[in-house]
């Protein structure tokens, strides 16, 4: 009898051990809220649950849909694709209910433009800090691919945290503001908030060599800005979706989905080795 009591008990560590390696392997903690942007409720391939945009204030866009997203799997190209904008600043009101550290995540693709300079804008948490300064999405990675920007935020005792800041936490809400700059209008495509910090967040793969432009001299920069600033012409009208299109970089995205699976196998076989031997 007790023989057997040990052997069940051998395997129930067994099992605890493994479902922690899955854990550490997905590497995400609590989500406390996900919104995207622009679109319908959505689902990732982590299992964050996104809620339908319920902002009134700006306009929505899902131009996004004429465009395959790189860097992202085809499942999860509808948060890059659908986006929320507006010819002013605007944000999200994030809920926080408890004290801790948390890591914000703010999505972004550019779907219109097709030149650097052409949108650029801050991003503010708790109206005091300026997380994201000067964000060019085209200058970062090219058109039609995925960027998040990933922000700690530590909640004690009344007091919001940001990169070394303090600020009053009011109201049990954290404002994150999408800032009205000189160069067109400031847009998110889906922002979420969990429990911990930066590192516990899934980043995106590299970009698979895709068009960037070259790089335009500081003084060519200058004068392409002049130019622009003298151009009145009527931009022209967004279109509401297109047709699917088949995400050549699928299987390399599966791969890398794959990857924290075959590490938690390769820890989990030895184990029990190890175990069967006591």
């Amino acid at each position: 009898m007790v023989l057997k009591i040990n052997f069940e008990y051998k395997y129930f560590l067994v099992l605890i051990c493994f479902l922690s390696i899955l854990v550490r392997a997905s590497g995400l903690g609590e989500v406390i809220w996900a919104v995207n942007c622009g679109g319908e409720a959505h689902t990732d391939i982590h299992g964050i649950h996104y809620q339908k945009d319920y902002l009134t204030v700006g306009i929505p866009s899902d131009y996004g849909k004429n465009l395959q997203i790189q860097r992202v799997v085809p499942q999860d190209q509808i948060l890059y694709q659908t986006e929320r904008y507006h010819t002013s600043t605007f944000g999200y009101d994030i809920p926080i209910d408890d004290d801790g550290d948390y890591a914000l995540v703010l999505k972004f693709s550019e779907v219109w433009f097709t030149a650097m300079n052409q949108k650029v804008f801050d991003v503010v948490v708790n109206k005091q800090h300026t997380v994201v300064e000067n964000i060019d999405i085209y200058g970062k990675v090219g058109r039609g691919a995925a960027h998040d920007e990933i922000i700690g935020i530590s909640v004690k005792n009344g007091k919001v945290k940001v990169n070394g800041e303090t600020s009053q936490f009011v109201n049990g809400k954290i404002p994150v503001e999408f800032i009205k700059g000189e160069r067109d209008n400031p847009k998110i495509n889906a922002l979420y908030v969990v429990r911990g910090t930066p590192d516990d967040i899934p980043k995106l793969g590299p970009l698979p060599g895709m068009e960037k432009g070259p790089e335009i001299p500081e003084q060519e920069r200058e004068e392409e800005e002049i130019d622009d600033d003298k151009d009145d012409k009527p931009k022209k009208k967004r279109k509401t979706s297109g047709p699917p299109i088949q995400d050549p970089y699928a299987a390399d995205d599966t791969s890398s989905m794959m990857l924290p699976l075959f590490v938690a196998i390769g820890a989990f076989v030895p184990l029990v080795f190890c175990l069967c031997k006591l």
